[in-house]
């Protein structure tokens, strides 16, 4: 570890990976719950279940995305962070705040603590992904602000890379973005047109800035490539995720009431939005196979290229399968769009957190060569099991979506079922979905197990 500030990224490692464990404990609860109805019931109602399923998911990789700051932007700019003390502080008020709004959830009906937390004042809570109090709402501003003044102030007083400016620029973009979910107006359409101006553009837009930077830095220390050549690749990936991204927010926008001409904004942009993950694919494997050195963390690198890889698959991919608005008319809302979600935030950003912290926290606990062999391995093993898992979890909600749509929404086939009669012909897929889910906890045992083995022996070079 270069400079002694880069130390304040292993708490948020740290949360971040607990609450990466209890979103995947309320999927499989959730998971559950599909199988068997009233499974928790009353205690955990499967409204509540997936809340916080998603609420951990987002807060979680927001801890990440900020530790893997604290980290890199010291590094790059060649000097201490502006103020530890202030990201310490504001780790405390995040983590507070984040678990008393989960627990919030657990323990108080929704529409009580929307009356305890003053949301009649200013209404922002009740909308999909966005349910967090107002008052935690406008914590998550505070945060952000001081987080960004921070980073901010550590760029500015020292070498500026390109590497620091894309990161720099996909945070600013989360935070201005997630502006949009204070304005809820009346108006349904108009809700949804903007409420996607926060969920869309952080994860097909800015987030994969913060992706791309994250990645990249991670392949110049694991490669040795020369960073010229590891910017100019970061310049195109951008370039071409902003382009797409942005525009293809309009495949959200078939249904909502726009005009018509985003029907083929968004099929058209939408089907180039696999291009930067497959340049991102490419990326990694180029930089990996013209590698200088063979780094002693292994573990890190394997990490890089299967997020290049799941990415694309995920993102790209299975966004595509149903992205083109004939084929979006038939698949929108269904099982088909639960498993493009699960293996595009897993490729993307689940595995670009977990590749910073497999590559940084051994350097921050003194082992500047990467954990033991023992360790990696089991960290590898913990590899495999998760993505391997999450290509089934894919492959079977893909399967229950398919089938869904041909049973429940398209008349000519001649079944034409209702809603719930359909959830009783694809049961055999959320039960092959779960018991893949359990594969997947296991695996997120064994790399939680990992930072626990010990051993004098170092990865061999």
């Amino acid at each position: 570890m270069k400079f002694q500030s880069q130390a304040v990224a292993k708490p948020y490692f740290i949360f971040a990976l607990a609450l990466f464990a209890g979103q995947v404990l309320f999927g499989l609860v959730m998971g559950l719950q599909y199988i068997v109805g009233d499974f928790l019931f009353p205690a955990i109602p499967f409204n509540v279940a997936r809340m916080v399923h998603t609420n951990l998911l987002i807060v979680w990789l927001l801890f990440g995305f900020m530790g893997a700051a604290y980290y890199l932007i010291p590094e790059e700019s060649e000097t201490e962070l502006h103020s530890p003390k202030l990201a310490i502080l504001l780790f405390w008020v995040f983590a507070v705040a984040g678990t008393l709004t989960i627990l919030g959830y657990l323990m108080v009906p929704y529409a009580s603590l929307a009356k305890m937390t003053g949301n009649d004042l200013l209404p922002t809570m009740g909308r999909e992904f966005l349910e967090q109090p107002t008052i935690t709402k406008i914590g998550i501003v505070i945060v952000a602000l001081g987080f960004l003044f921070n980073i901010g102030m550590t760029v500015l007083k020292g070498r500026k890379t390109v590497i620091n400016i894309v990161l720099m620029t996909g945070l600013l973009g989360l935070a201005v973005f997630f502006l949009f979910s204070f304005y809820n107006p009346e108006n349904l359409a108009l809700d949804k047109y903007f409420w996607w101006w926060v969920v869309h553009l952080w994860v097909e837009g800015v987030w994969e800035l913060i992706m791309g930077s994250i990645l990249a830095y991670v392949l110049i220390k694991v490669t040795g490539v020369d960073r010229e050549v590891i910017e100019k690749w970061l310049y195109v990936i951008i370039a071409m995720a902003l382009i797409t991204g942005i525009l293809g927010t309009g495949h959200h926008f078939y249904w909502i009431g726009p005009p018509e001409y985003w029907k083929v904004i968004g099929s058209v942009f939408s089907a180039l939005e696999p291009i930067p993950f497959f340049m991102m694919t490419l990326f990694a494997f180029n930089m990996v196979n013209r590698r200088r050195r063979e780094h002693p963390n292994r573990a890190a690198t394997l990490w890089a290229l299967g997020c290049g890889v799941m990415a694309f698959l995920g993102a790209g991919v299975w966004g595509f399968l149903h992205t083109l608005a004939p084929v979006n008319y038939y698949t929108h809302g269904t099982q088909v769009t639960a498993a493009h979600g699960h293996m595009a935030f897993y490729g993307a950003y689940v595995m670009i957190v977990i590749t910073m912290i497999s590559y940084a926290m051994p350097i921050m606990r003194g082992r500047m060569e990467g954990n033991s062999n023992k360790a990696q391995v089991v960290e590898m093993w913990g590899f495999w099991l998760m993505t391997i898992a999450m290509v089934f979890i894919t492959l079977f909600l893909t399967a229950a979506g398919i089938l869904q749509v041909w049973i429940q929404r398209i008349p000519e086939s001649g079944a034409a079922l209702g809603f719930m009669e359909t959830q009783d012909k694809v049961m055999l897929f959320y039960w092959l979905r779960e018991i893949a889910g359990v594969i997947f906890l296991a695996g997120l045992v064994a790399y939680l197990a990992s930072f626990f083995i010990k051993g004098d022996d170092r990865a061999a070079a």
